[in-house]
């Protein structure tokens, strides 16, 4: 860990469960910012602002800004408006999403767009899905904010984006631009962000197949933390569907503090 000199931390499943903190978040945070560790909050949740983000967090008790969030909504966004400057987009998708593509000055459109976002979308329909798949046929760029199946909640695991997705690249035969976790979009967003290389970066998460695997795949030193998805009895499972295995495993963040903030 000598080499490294900022991390990358994932949310849900790594600090928190749904509205509870994982034990020693708090703590974990706090000495980040003790020994200024640069940092940043990644996420593929497409859904909130950075604002929501940080108010999500401290609401918790886990120390939070708006700058220190880095989600697959903001990366997307700077993807397109970086290839495509001003570019007409259509939108499935949430606030997050929303703020995010017309903050980098792209233009929402439902007539003729040049890229169709999707993220995660509670009112997603048949109309949705039937628009997406014409507009995709008609020229459109189709792009993923993140592939994640299902998500956590307080009921039980609900679709993810992922879920969606599948549905428009089933229907209009085409294969999304993915960009959150296990792309390196999101990871190659997030450190440049931090102003280091991917080699100088770590990403702490609990899950194997989108946390590790992203930062196995753009560079970064990996950190996995047994908070969440992955757990001893699974965790060599996990290893052969994603790949990949991970440079560090902590038990919990306790132990992943004493790791990175020493």
């Amino acid at each position: 860990m000598e080499q490294v000199k900022g991390l990358l931390l994932d949310l849900d499943g790594t600090l928190y469960h749904g509205k509870n903190m994982i034990e020693g978040a708090d703590a974990l945070i706090q000495q980040l910012r003790e020994k200024k560790v640069p940092y940043l909050f990644v996420t593929n949740n497409s859904s909130r602002t950075p604002e929501q983000v940080a108010e999500h967090l401290i609401g918790m008790g886990i120390p939070a800004s708006p700058e220190e969030v880095c989600t697959s909504s903001l990366a997307a966004a700077h993807y397109i408006a970086h290839e495509s400057p001003g570019a007409k987009v259509a939108i499935l998708g949430e606030e997050g999403l929303e703020r995010a593509l017309t903050d980098a000055g792209l233009s929402i459109t439902d007539e003729q767009p040049q890229y169709v976002v999707q993220g995660i979308d509670r009112s997603f329909n048949y109309v949705s899905l039937a628009k997406a798949v014409q507009w995709i046929h008609e020229g459109a760029a189709s792009v993923l904010t993140n592939p994640d199946l299902l998500l956590p909640s307080d009921t039980g695991l609900t679709p993810g984006a992922g879920s969606l997705g599948a549905a428009i690249e089933a229907a209009s035969g085409v294969k999304p631009v993915v960009i959150g976790k296990p792309s390196s979009i999101l990871m190659k967003y997030a450190t440049d962000r931090l102003g280091l290389s991917p080699s100088e970066t770590a990403m702490v998460g609990d899950n194997l197949r989108t946390d590790i695997a992203a930062g196995a795949n753009a560079g970064c030193r990996t950190v996995l933390v047994m908070t969440g998805i992955t757990t001893n009895d699974n965790m060599e499972a996990h290893i052969t569907a994603a790949g990949v295995r991970p440079d560090y495993i902590c038990q919990d963040l306790y132990e992943a503090a004493k790791l990175l903030c020493n």
